[in-house]
């Protein structure tokens, strides 16, 4: 990887103020922005919300019926929750419907309305509310409007040229499908326990984690420690997690919460957040959990697979992999899309390919917008949605090949190659003498870490003083630098190239090792070089 030194300050002098260089890396420099970013204020946003809100009302006073229309993913199954919950509390006639992802497939569309309007229990429905999906749904919501059905779309998604004709559409790309749900809950007087659900999605749904998002999770967390919800708690337990950070939902929770949706039934995880039921969350929460297990096998499956059929791709002609297969599930081909990132950073599309139409899922580098790239081809598609990094669509199967080509002659024109080139942001070059548990203690004030706020990443020079390999079949390598422990996670490899007296760069966050009870400094290589230094 390609190091980027964002501070080349004179490190060597104990007066630098290590904290102030990472801040104003992050674009805070003024000491208002300092205080606002150190101490965030309680999550406040103001959404034009009026319309909706009216409307909302009055089905509750008339007690009409509303359906609140989600999605499969921990997004849309946290929106979902967030707008049952508030509505219920107001005393709505409301009930919940997700999707199913091989049934009615993605968003607001003609055949989940159909599905509504088929059960019994949605029986005169009258208000359609759509969270997370519905910014591209045209035929849906005029398909609604003709059996006299109001939508109101909450969604954060990119917005296409022309918006559908629906009720109400509140909509924006700051906040999570589930920040939206929040907000207008807040709007409409409600807030309890809703604010942890909208920080679940706001890390699930990888939203930069400053200004009002920061907020909305840093508030959220700390209301995670001490939820009441019995099955957050189950699956909290069941996954064998003791403290909640941003590592702990993006890597533990939210697969399992999006695991229901990817290959079973995502009402699965709305159930698991909504109950009161103890017993009913702890049978719940280990549904997911083997649920997770099950995917992971078929992602791991898959990746192979697909990894096998890009090796005949040529990176420096075609710049963008789209791997289909009749074996493919649905359910993670995202996930497979974003393995095919990680092993030979390109654009990746992976297709679920099916009898008429096929499902497709893509995800992508920095600085290339795969949303814009898709729609470019949209005269190939039947429908698209998503984000600059990530997106879905559907196409008619026997367009694949034509959509191959023309989806390739665009990332040709677009991906220079430097955009090909695997980048390592680094904060600054730091003496290791600097590491100190004074300076970890002052890095932790800047959490919570993600996207837009990612973790402190620093580069020192240091010698090697022991090394072994750890983990399954030496995956990992454990280090001893200049007196202190590091840990290189699956970079096992580099252990013939190593030897003790060395002098090699690191790249490497500070942690704090717990390990049975013993409270010191770890670093975790992100990188390394051995001599000479590049």
């Amino acid at each position: 990887m390609k190091w980027n030194i964002l501070a080349k300050s004179n490190v060597q002098s104990k007066k630098l103020k290590i904290v102030d260089s990472l801040l104003e890396n992050r674009g805070i420099s003024s000491k208002k922005d300092r205080e606002e970013f150190l101490n965030p204020p309680f999550p406040d946003f103001k959404l034009d919300s009026r319309k909706a809100v009216t409307r909302i009302r009055r089905a509750v006073k008339k007690k009409e019926p509303i359906v609140v229309y989600g999605d499969y993913d921990a997004d849309g199954i946290c929106a979902t929750a967030i707008m049952w919950e508030a509505l219920n509390k107001l005393g709505a006639k409301v009930l919940p419907f997700i999707p199913s992802r091989e049934k009615e497939g993605y968003g607001l569309s003609v055949d989940g309305i159909d599905t509504i309007l088929a059960d019994k229990k949605h029986a005169g429905t009258k208000l359609i509310i759509a969270v997370d999906s519905g910014i591209v749904a045209h035929k849906a919501v005029d398909y609604a409007a003709k059996k006299k059905i109001d939508v109101i779309i909450l969604d954060h998604h990119e917005k296409p040229k022309k918006l559908p004709k629906a009720y109400a559409i509140i909509h924006t790309p700051k906040l999570c499908a589930a920040g939206v749900a929040y907000f207008m809950a807040r709007a409409m007087g409600l807030e309890d326990n809703l604010l942890e659900l909208a920080a679940i999605a706001t890390i699930t749904d990888l939203l930069p984690l400053v200004g009002i998002n920061r907020s909305i999770v840093k508030f959220g967390l700390e209301a995670l420690q001490r939820t009441p919800r019995v099955g957050l708690r189950a699956l909290f337990d069941v996954a064998g997690i003791n403290s909640i950070g941003t590592y702990e939902i993006g890597y533990i929770v939210g697969p399992r919460l999006n695991a229901s949706g990817r290959i079973e039934s995502a009402l699965t995880a709305l159930r698991l957040l909504c109950t009161n039921d103890s017993s009913k969350a702890r049978e719940l929460a280990k549904i997911l959990n083997d649920t997770n297990k099950d995917r992971q096998t078929m992602t791991a499956d898959m990746s192979d697979h697909a990894k096998l059929k890009a090796l005949s791709v040529k990176r420096d002609e075609d710049r963008i992999l789209v791997i289909d297969h009749e074996s493919y599930h649905q359910g993670v081909i995202g996930l497979v899309a974003g393995k095919l990132v990680e092993e030979y950073y390109l654009p990746a599309i992976v297709i679920a390919k099916a009898d008429g139409v096929s499902k497709a899922s893509a995800r992508s580098i920095a600085g290339f917008n795969i949303i814009e790239a898709i729609r470019a081809c949209d005269k190939l598609l039947i429908n698209a949605g998503g984000h600059p990094m990530a997106a879905g669509f559907s196409i008619e199967t026997a367009r694949i090949e034509e959509f191959k080509i023309a989806i390739s002659e665009y990332a040709r024109k677009q991906i220079t190659d430097d955009l090909l080139e695997r980048n390592l942001r680094v904060d600054m070059e730091l003496p290791l003498d600097q590491v100190t548990m004074e300076l970890y203690q002052e890095i932790t004030k800047m959490a919570p870490f993600g996207l837009g706020n990612p973790e402190p990443v620093f580069a020192s020079t240091v010698a090697v003083e022991n090394i072994r390999t750890v983990g399954q079949d030496g995956k990992h390598l454990k280090l001893v630098v200049s007196g202190l422990d590091a840990i290189a996670f699956n970079m096992g490899g580099w252990l013939p190239k190593l030897k003790v007296g060395d002098s090699i760069r690191i790249a490497y966050s500070i942690s704090l090792d717990t390990f049975n009870f013993n409270h010191k400094l770890q670093l975790k290589v992100k990188d390394l070089r051995v001599s000479p230094f590049s």
